[in-house]
């Protein structure tokens, strides 16, 4: 099991929402697990390849808004159902 934590900074664009939303429009149609939280979203799949390939599609998406910055934290292994508790 694999999880991120990303956050995405979109630049120079008067509405950051689109942007944002590509992300969230890309793990909903993957069929991803993901926790939407106050300054990221939480991602997570049993397959690495899967959140990983995600990821590179959402970003993908959200500059095709405008530029934009995608910061991510990757973790596995048992640390991710710890960390669900905490979301």
């Amino acid at each position: 099991m694999m999880m991120a934590q990303v956050s995405l900074y979109p630049l120079a664009q008067e509405d950051l929402n689109p942007a944002i939303e590509e992300v969230w429009k890309t793990f909903k149609e993957r069929g991803l697990q993901y926790r939407i939280t106050p300054m990221s979203t939480c991602v997570w799949a049993e397959e690495d390849g899967r959140v990983f390939s995600a990821l590179e599609e959402a970003f993908a998406r959200a500059r095709a808004h405008g530029s934009a910055v995608m910061v991510m934290t990757v973790t596995s292994g048992g640390k991710v159902k710890a960390l669900l508790e905490y979301l």
